[in-house]
């Protein structure tokens, strides 16, 4: 009976911890997206060969001749 004494109040103050973390993830937009990641990862980025430059510039802008 005494341990209760010193249990309840510890576990009231970490459900309180718990809480505030929990709605301090909410508010920095930790569960926003949770699909895009996923997304990105099956997504191929890779170029294939000749086509990283479109009329004498490449991705960036540059024009090659620096």
């Amino acid at each position: 009976m005494e341990s209760l004494f010193l249990l309840i109040p510890i576990s009231l103050i970490l459900v309180f911890i718990i809480g505030v973390l929990f709605w301090w993830s909410l508010r920095t937009g930790q569960y926003d997206d949770l699909e895009g990641p996923a997304y990105r990862i099956l997504l191929d980025d890779r170029d294939e060969p000749g086509l990283e430059k479109e009329n004498g510039k490449d991705k960036m802008g540059r024009s090659g001749q620096e």
